[in-house]
């Protein structure tokens, strides 16, 4: 190893850097503060929106109008509520998942929390470590680094002393050490890593297909809102105070005020739910990106099988010049971040020869090899047999027929020359095999039939040798064919049809994990990878979705969107489960209130083009139907209760893609349908701008019942496919409406007056018939977009 006068600084020179303010004071998640997450729920468009209409009302002395004002108050609690749960929840987690450096000093070398790193601090690096300050490095022994992520370049950097290293970037083999250069938010990666960590919904699918649809309906708004405020003040020729409520009626149903709490809630409360199972979310799409992933590439080792793994047996090939034993020992002893094998081999000889080193070769997750020249003692390799060996030599085909026993199997070997030496290892002799064995996840069944079942496809992506990936893929159930890496072609095209008819590919190098990726992606699929190394990173990084092990290298750990604190695989149906959950309940939700807004626009529209055309036909113009109280207590069950309901609930469907085709295609049809049901409606009871204020309730009443029994079954609709609660939220929902009309302070409270048994009869009629018309609707739909309607839920596998 390259020295330097690396002992570390002193405890107290360690506080002057701190007090001097140079230490690594960057945020580990920017999560918004408390206070920041209050404004950004409170001083909201649509809050603002809703307060000056209810300021307006409250002018004209009808405080039960003003009932709407409580929307104002449950969007920015709930939203708070819900926010601020997800930010402790992600702000515990990233605590328990970040990488810690170690940081030598002269009071001892230790892991610190990156934030406890100081300027001149010496940090200590080895395989998988991640780069967390830029520095210039000090030590090192075959030390490389990659720097792809932050500069593209694919290809290792091999680092003496004197280089720079930045942070971001991560060790592929060698150990060393770096003096922090740039703490802080002066360091290269700290602002990515800072903006990378948010608690954000942007790059979101569905959040952009909502804000396409809100664009949507500001264009409805604008047009349909000015019309309503020139005919109610100026053509219908009512009293200031009518005037000014029957536009407010008309303008609040147009916002779609609980559309994106309820989406930022949805995501919230998945990231608790999460949480809960130890599944810290990096990004908050990830959650929904998960969802619509249809491939995933697992690795083999920490993924299906155990992390830890244990020596079952040494086979002895040759009689060597050092006893087998003495040789693991030694290079069990003289490795300085040993990797998963070599700590099973330390575990097994633990009495070390106390051999030195005078050469080493670290291992690479590209050659399969590690080794060790102890002068007179030899020079010595281990590593893939398959790699090492000739093909079709009698080792390696005993290696081969131990591996597909589901064993990892290395070969230990004689080199031909000195390990550093640029031939290294040339011609190797056998000399013994050793088995490792690896426990199966006992969840790992389980989970790869829950892929299965819903249409997912796994592939088994690992480094170890094909046969043994195999045989271990064999156990779990997974079928399908098995190639080695070493034979897939170059070409992308042929890769992507190589991985069509193969599921299990062993040898595979992490450029390969890459190109893999890329390879799916090129035939239109979602690509969730997972892993826990560090050659495991570039394929994490490029994948759709990255998901990385809470015990893999920090790395890994760093790059991934979904990072698995409690390790187990298994835990991976219940994050499709939450996305499943978001984007499904989310286009309930949609669905319920753009088909507000388009019923409300359309009366507006309805009542304004009846009011321009009132006087040159001689008639009485129309005032708009609905006090704000009216519109106010139809949302309440049509769509304010239900679809908080709806949006929480569980839901297994699979995403599909099209969302705003799918709302779109859905809310328009039948908001069209129930806008015109309320206007024929109103238009039957209307009796004129000079009826009394009972007739003018008398003819809202009637309209009010119409829009209720077809929004209802706007409402049974979006709960399909049933299941035994959402038919007991419809029926809740239209039992509370037949409770406020049959309860007399209700009426007279809320302005209702169905006293008029003809009018209210021919309302429930009308409404009856809207209702058929939505269910007409629905079907028709399903056959337009080429999908099975389903009216009952069909039980799905769970994940267990």
């Amino acid at each position: 190893m390259t020295l330097a006068n690396t002992t570390g600084l002193t405890d107290a020179e360690v506080a002057q850097r701190l007090a001097d303010g140079e230490g690594n004071a960057v945020p580990e998640r920017a999560t918004r503060s408390i206070a920041a997450i209050v404004r950004a729920n409170v001083f909201t468009r649509i809050n603002a929106i809703l307060g000056v209409l209810l300021a307006i009302v409250l002018a004209t002395g009808s405080v039960i109008n003003g009932l709407f004002g409580l929307l104002i108050v449950a969007n920015s609690v709930i939203g708070m509520v819900q926010e601020i749960r997800a930010k402790q929840t992600l702000d515990r987690l990233a605590i328990i998942g970040q990488a810690k450096p170690m940081v030598r000093r002269q009071s001892g070398t230790r892991a610190v929390a990156p934030s406890e790193v100081v300027l001149d601090d010496i940090i200590e690096l080895g395989p998988g470590d991640q780069v967390v300050v830029d520095g210039q490095i000090v030590e090192q022994e075959n030390l490389e680094i990659d720097e792809s992520l932050l500069t593209g370049e694919a290809d290792p950097v091999a680092k003496a002393p004197g280089d720079t290293v930045m942070s971001g970037s991560f060790v592929v083999a060698g150990i060393g050490a770096y003096r922090a250069t740039r703490v802080g938010r002066q360091a290269y990666a700290a602002k990515l890593a800072e903006e990378a960590s948010k608690f954000t919904l942007v790059k979101s699918e569905l959040r952009n297909g909502i804000n396409r649809i809100l664009q949507l309906v500001t264009y409805l708004l604008v047009p349909a809102g000015l019309l309503t405020i020139y005919t109610q003040f100026f053509a219908t020729h009512a009293g200031w105070r009518q005037a000014v409520l029957r536009t407010v009626g008309a303008l609040v149903p147009m916002v779609p005020e609980g559309l994106v709490l309820l989406t930022s809630v949805a995501f919230a409360v998945g990231v608790v739910r999460l949480g809960r199972r130890q599944c810290l979310v990096q990004e908050l799409p990830a959650i929904e990106g998960l969802a619509r992933v249809d491939v995933v590439c697992a690795d083999k080792t920490g993924t299906l099988t155990e992390s830890g793994m244990r020596v079952s047996d040494v086979e002895q090939l040759a009689t060597p010049s050092e006893n087998v034993g003495d040789v693991l020992a030694a290079l069990a002893a003289a490795d300085p971040r040993p990797n998963a094998s070599m700590r099973a081999i330390a575990e097994r000889y633990y009495r070390a020869p106390g051999w030195i080193a005078t050469a080493t070769a670290p291992f690479k997750s590209a050659t399969k090899w590690s080794g060790m020249s102890f002068g007179d003692h030899g020079d010595w390799v281990i590593g893939a047999p398959d790699v090492l060996l000739e093909p079709g030599s009698a080792a390696a085909e005993r290696a081969e027929r131990v591996g597909a026993e589901g064993l990892r199997v290395l070969l230990l070997g004689a080199a031909e020359v000195v390990v550093d030496h640029p031939r290294a290892p040339g011609r190797v002799s056998p000399v013994a095999l050793v088995v490792l064995e690896q426990r199966v996840r006992p969840d790992a069944r389980e989970t790869l039939e829950y892929f299965a079942a819903q249409g997912v496809s796994v592939k088994v992506v690992s480094g170890d040798n094909a046969v043994s990936v195999a045989a271990v893929a064999g156990k779990l159930g997974l079928r399908g064919d098995t190639m080695d890496a070493r034979r897939l072609p170059s070409e992308a095209a042929d890769l992507a049809d190589a991985l069509d008819s193969h599921t299990t590919f062993g040898r595979v190098r992490p450029d390969q994990k890459r190109a893999i990726v890329h390879a799916l992606q090129s035939h239109g699929h979602a690509v969730a990878m997972t892993g826990d190394g560090v050659n495991d990173v570039l394929a994490l990084k490029d994948a759709d979705i990255g998901v990385a092990m809470g015990a893999g290298s920090p790395a890994s750990r760093a790059v991934a969107d979904i990072v698995l604190l409690d390790n187990r695989f298994a835990t991976l149906p219940y994050v499709v489960g939450e996305g499943r959950r978001v984007i499904g309940n989310i286009e309930r939700v949609a669905n319920l209130f753009l088909t507000k807004t388009v019923y409300s626009v359309l009366l507006a529209l309805f009542v304004g083009i009846e009011c321009l055309l009132a006087r040159p036909l001689k008639a009485d113009p129309l005032l708009y139907p609905f006090q704000p109280i009216h519109v106010t207590i139809a949302a309440w069950f049509t769509i304010g209760i239900p679809s908080f309901i709806l949006s929480l609930a569980p839901n297994n469907e699979r995403a599909q893609p099209g969302f705003v085709r799918r709302v779109l295609t859905s809310a328009l049809p039948s908001g069209l349908i129930v806008g015109v049901a309320t206007f024929v409606s109103y238009l039957l009871a209307y009796r004129g701008r000079h009826a009394t204020f009972q007739q003018q309730d008398q003819a809202s009443t009637p309209a009010l019942i119409t829009l209720l029994v077809s929004a209802l079954w706007v409402l049974a609709v979006a709960a399909r496919p049933y299941q035994w609660w959402r038919v007991a939220l419809v029926l809740s929902s239209a039992l509370a409406y037949l409770v406020i009309f049959s309860i007399p302070l209700a009426r007279e409270k809320f302005l209702l007056d169905p006293s008029d048994v003809a009018v209210t009869s021919t309302a429930l009629g009308v409404g009856v018939l809207g209702a058929a018309a939505i269910e007409a609707s629905w079907w028709v739909r399903a056959r337009m977009l080429g999908v099975r309607p389903r009216l009952w839920r069909e039980p799905v596998p769970a994940a267990k």
